[in-house]
């Protein structure tokens, strides 16, 4: 233990010496994969039905406006459990693993007196050992995989890079995996939740594979939405008359592993694929039912605060893309759900933004625990409780590092705001971007070169250099090559989209 550490444990045992064990909240996080921000029912989805999840945001607490600040699966999980931008804790792909110079919020937590216990997806490089922080552990390697066998679905699937069938490691014992994977971590979680010591709080940090590609439902709730009709989203290719100055990269994307026209390589079905992915959502929901249940079944509910969240969004084909790790609302906004009756009027939406960085501080102080100033985040507790803060940010920094496994999306900025964003690309001869998000909620009118906007572009790029230089976020990341790179188009597919029409102009004319 280092000594801020030590410092920070003394003077959380001061703070709780001699208060009642009930006193401190019992705290449940559930982390979910790729659940993007609308594919909620209560949200007045066309289909999909999500009644746990409906029940959690009536019990409690919707954030309306919940980002991630890298929308990638390890960057963003290292940003929930440090509190810190991905350029401070430099976990930039999903390759390489987070750094032992880190402290994790729940290490603070267990200093403190809390039992922890982690249940599911680590995926900070391929490692399934025990992490710091937790006292009880069940992980599995990279992506892990839906079922032990795929002939135990009716769904089929692709493969998946990283999706490795390798068991799970409890308590750095290896067991096998029998059945679908989020009912399992479901049993796991409610097992512990039976063997804990009931005379200490408890943080219990369920972390699911689920949905991430490829989408594969349990039997139960497979084929639910077959006949469900699915829309197509335009693209800057297939309908350029609704688009206003789309980046030369999106449109070149649209031929990429992360396009629709070549999907994972295979020309994915974007409507059965999304189709899958609400299916798969459902046993999501079925989990969440399931340990909300069992809180309420030993009288522990009332006393734990519930934490639903996903890691980052996902897109299905808007804008020709497909996946994650652009700056888009697709890819970039979250589902955020808190409950906890004691402090948090049930039915209350919250419209600030606030984002992944902000999990870990708000949880320490839901706990009474110091947060560290070293934290880039801030605690959104009192937003939950209907309080306010009054300095509360004006501006998210949003930002994702050029992977060489998949060069299709450039380095990007974002500033991001609650009614505009701005998105600046870096090492790409290009076009920036500049959004109104409500009055364009679908980001497909970019103003970076309406001259009514100059202004506003100048001030959101000053603003981005601000939230750079505070955050100590001036230098980037680069770590060593790893994984397969996909690097390739679709033969006699698409070919490249012209530069923007601003980018050109007659010899002899100005540079600017």
């Amino acid at each position: 233990m280092t000594l801020r550490n030590l410092l920070f444990a003394l003077f959380a045992l001061f703070t709780f010496f001699g208060l009642p064990v009930s006193a401190r909240p019992n705290i449940l996080v559930i982390l979910t994969d790729d659940h993007r921000y609308d594919a909620l029912g209560f949200l007045e989805h066309p289909f999909l039905k999500t009644p746990n999840l409906d029940r959690l945001a009536a019990d409690g607490v919707h954030f309306k406006n919940a980002y991630v600040t890298t929308s990638l699966c390890s960057p963003s999980r290292a940003s929930i459990l440090t509190g810190l931008y991905a350029h401070n804790h430099r976990v930039v792909d999903n390759y390489n693993p987070v750094s032992k110079s880190l402290t994790f919020f729940p290490e603070l937590l267990q200093q403190s007196g809390y039992q922890t216990a982690f249940i599911g997806k680590w995926h900070m490089g391929d490692s399934e050992e025990k992490q710091r922080g937790f006292d009880h552990w069940l992980s599995f390697k990279g992506q892990g995989v839906y079922v032990p066998d795929p002939t135990m679905l009716k769904a089929k699937g692709r493969f998946v890079p990283q999706a490795i069938n390798s068991g799970f490691n409890l308590n750095g014992k290896k067991v096998p995996q029998k059945g679908y994977i989020t009912d399992e971590l479901t049993d796991y979680a409610e097992d512990w939740l039976a063997a804990k010591d009931d005379d200490k709080p408890f943080l219990l940090y369920v972390s699911h594979k689920g949905v991430h590609a490829d989408f594969l439902p349990p039997d139960r709730h497979a084929f639910k939405y077959d006949k469900v009709e699915i829309p197509t989203p335009p693209t800057p290719l297939a309908n350029p008359d609704l688009f206003t100055d789309p980046p030369m990269w999106v449109r070149n994307q649209n031929n990429s592993r992360h396009g629709v026209e070549f999907a994972y390589y295979t020309g994915v079905d974007m409507k059965k694929y999304y189709r899958r992915y609400c299916e798969a959502l459902l046993a999501v929901d079925d989990s969440v039912g399931r340990l909300i249940a069992n809180l309420e079944k030993s009288g522990e509910l009332e006393n734990t605060v519930v934490l639903y969240l996903g890691d980052n969004g996902f897109i299905f084909g808007e804008h020709g893309l497909i996946d994650k790790r652009c700056a888009y609302e697709e890819s970039v906004r979250i589902p955020m759900l808190m409950r906890y009756p004691k402090s948090l009027k049930p039915g209350t939406t919250v419209e600030k933004i606030v984002a992944n960085i902000d999990v870990a501080p708000t949880l320490l102080e839901v706990a009474g625990i110091p947060v560290p100033k070293t934290m880039n985040g801030r605690s959104f507790w009192p937003l939950a409780k209907g309080e306010g803060i009054p300095d509360w940010r004006k501006y998210l920094l949003y930002e994702y590092y050029w992977e060489r496994n998949y060069p299709q999306t450039p380095t990007t900025h974002a500033v991001i705001g609650e009614t505009f964003k701005y998105i600046r690309y870096h090492g790409v001869w290009d076009l920036d971007e500049l959004y109104n998000t409500k009055a364009d909620s679908k980001e497909r009118t970019n103003l970076f070169n309406d001259p009514a906007h100059q202004s506003r572009v100048e001030e959101m790029n000053t603003a981005l250099f601000k939230l750079l230089d505070k955050s100590s976020g001036q230098n980037m990341p680069l770590l060593p090559d790893r994984g397969t790179k996909y690097l390739h188009r679709k033969s006699k597919g698409t070919k490249g989209s012209p530069f923007p029409e601003g980018f050109y102009r007659e010899a002899g004319t100005s540079g600017k």
